[in-house]
């Protein structure tokens, strides 16, 4: 017996998801909860209200005066919207001029950082830099500390990640300057929205059984979700922005007990020769899932003593370069890294815009959350009944659709807001499903490539959507516009990608090459004969789970 059937044997007698799997997948997903609030976190903390230019003689430091009062109404010049221009007052020749202070609306939020450092007007890049330089932080330790759970391990990288997001969470509330609070938003996104919520992840998808990792990879998003519904109830009962900030940091503390009481992925320690370690663990799950399975521990640690086993067909190692060589996955491969770019772009331009949108903030934030609960719910149940093409193509045309009929309604009206709250609704469904797809329509000597690409991608667009967003200055509907054209045309174009469903997933890369070739929407509808895979299963044994390494640059 080889190393790798050693190792399927060990886990098939595991099971699928016992109770030794439960409790080490709650401890996982509690880091997805966490990274969902400090993704988030910026809503509340930075937060923009409404406000109007400050007027002297009229506003003074004790108090200011009331919005619909007539001195306000003669110095400030009206929107076509018919309400108070946020930039502009009358100066003494009665001519507009840009104010250099503000009056903000109080009624929801008295302290944030926007209010402190005037985000707004013709400083309003400053809120979207922020923002930005949060997504990159994001991105850097999906790529650097995805590159470092594989050499230093799963759990190290996960543990100290929740003791630094602490710590930067924390700090962030404490800086004085903006320049040192972007550098320390940076390195909270990298611990907080990446570390642990990516290497938990991986965890999950490394110990449960391949029946329940659909099911389990959506209750991550899930957890995700109650951490943006976390930010909205928090924002709510804080108004003070340094001690919402600090609230947001502590949650920290949940990962703290990890140190202790989470284990080691047995699939990574079985991969670096840490036979016994990984027997260890396998062993205590048994016991914990009451199982009668006994493992033969001398046999097993013998066998993963091996340092290094040779590649099927002594091939050398393939590369993400190998994703553009050959016609078909070069084709593949693009049209899924532009479906993760629309999928973020759209995702989080839609969440990130709840601050403008007219209404209790903190209720709009947390229905926005909430929305993705029964999209994810919908996905598990329809994702094998369906298929991932017609799903995720149908969820990012509705999700496109919606935006753009928003754009074109009155700003802030009941049916404007609930075609918004929709679009959210499908986006989440379909940004859900990418995981899955990816993963299945590349071979497996490059499917961690492709994942780790189409992650990047995402990141990408994640860090332009607060720069997208200042184009409202232009015209109020070109954001959200965009954000519908680019998720109607990759909508489409995934029709264009191979059903994967009940399918062998394809393990070199001529399997990759051919895998799919003639299969589209098309074709398929047409009645033409799908050619979906050319090459021979038959004598193969079950493709075995390999470590998912570079699925840690999920997030």
């Amino acid at each position: 017996m080889d190393k790798d059937h050693a190792l399927e044997e060990m886990m098939g007698k595991l099971g699928d998801f016992g109770r030794y799997q439960c409790f080490q997948f709650i401890l996982h997903i509690l880091a997805a909860l966490t990274a969902g609030m400090h993704m988030l976190s910026l809503v509340t903390v930075a937060a923009v209200p409404d406000h109007r230019c400050w007027i002297d003689g009229v506003d003074t430091n004790e108090s200011v005066a009331a919005w619909n009062s007539t001195a306000v109404l003669e110095a400030i010049p009206m929107t076509l919207e018919g309400k108070l221009h946020n930039c502009y007052l009358y100066n003494e020749y009665n001519e507009t001029e840009k104010c250099t202070k503000w009056v903000f609306d109080t009624r929801y939020r008295t302290s944030s950082r926007a209010i402190e450092w005037s985000f707004v007007c013709d400083q309003r890049w400053m809120g979207a830099i922020t923002q930005m330089v949060y997504m990159l932080g994001v991105f850097t330790g999906a790529v650097v500390l995805g590159g470092m759970a594989d050499k230093y391990g799963r759990k190290t990288i996960f543990c100290w990640s929740g003791v630094l997001q602490l710590i930067f969470g924390v700090l962030a509330a404490f800086i004085p300057e903006y320049w040192s609070f972007l550098l320390t938003q940076y390195l909270y996104a990298i611990f907080g929205s990446a570390g642990a919520y990516i290497t938990g992840f991986v965890l999950t998808m490394e110990i449960v059984g391949a029946n329940k990792r659909t099911a389990c990879g959506v209750a991550f998003q899930c957890a995700f979700a109650l951490g943006i519904m976390l930010v909205a109830g928090w924002g709510a009962l804080i108004d003070d922005r340094q001690l919402l900030q600090i609230v947001y940091g502590l949650h920290g503390l949940l990962l703290i007990p990890h140190i202790w009481i989470m284990d080691e992925s047995p699939r990574w320690l079985w991969a670096q020769g840490r036979a016994k370690e990984a027997v260890d663990i396998i062993q205590r799950g048994l016991i914990c899932n009451k199982s009668e399975e006994v493992l033969d521990k001398p046999r097993l640690i013998s066998i993963g003593k091996v340092e290094k086993l040779k590649d099927e067909d002594d091939a050398p190692s393939a590369t993400t370069l190998d994703l553009f060589k050959t016609p078909n996955l070069r084709i593949k491969t693009i049209n899924v890294c532009f479906c993760w770019f629309a999928n973020s772009l759209v995702y989080y331009g839609l969440t990130l815009s709840t601050g403008k949108m007219e209404g209790n903030p903190y209720l709009i934030t947390a229905i926005f959350g909430f929305v993705e609960l029964p999209s994810y719910a919908a996905v598990i149940y329809f994702l094998d009944i369906w298929g991932r093409r017609p799903l995720i193509s149908s969820m990012m045309l509705i999700g496109g659709a919606a935006c753009i009929i928003a754009a074109y309604l009155q700003s802030g009206s009941i049916i404007s807001t609930a075609i918004v709250i929709a679009g959210k609704l499908f986006i989440a469904g379909s940004f859900a499903i990418v995981y899955n797809y990816s993963a299945e329509l590349f071979p497996t000597v490059v499917r961690n490539s492709a994942l780790g690409l189409g992650s990047m991608c995402a990141r990408l667009s994640g860090a332009l959507t607060p720069l997208i967003s200042l184009l409202d200055s232009f015209d109020p509907k070109i954001p959200a516009v965009l954000f519908g054209i680019i998720a109607l045309v990759s909508g489409f174009l995934t029709l264009f990608l191979p059903e994967t469903t009940n399918k062998p997933m394809p393990q070199s890369l001529a399997d990759g090459e051919t895998f799919g070739k003639g299969d589209t929407c098309f074709g398929s509808c047409l009645g033409k004969k799908k050619n979906s895979r050319r090459y021979s299963v038959e004598d193969k044994t079950p493709e075995a789970m390999v470590p998912l390494e570079d699925m840690t640059k999920k997030v």
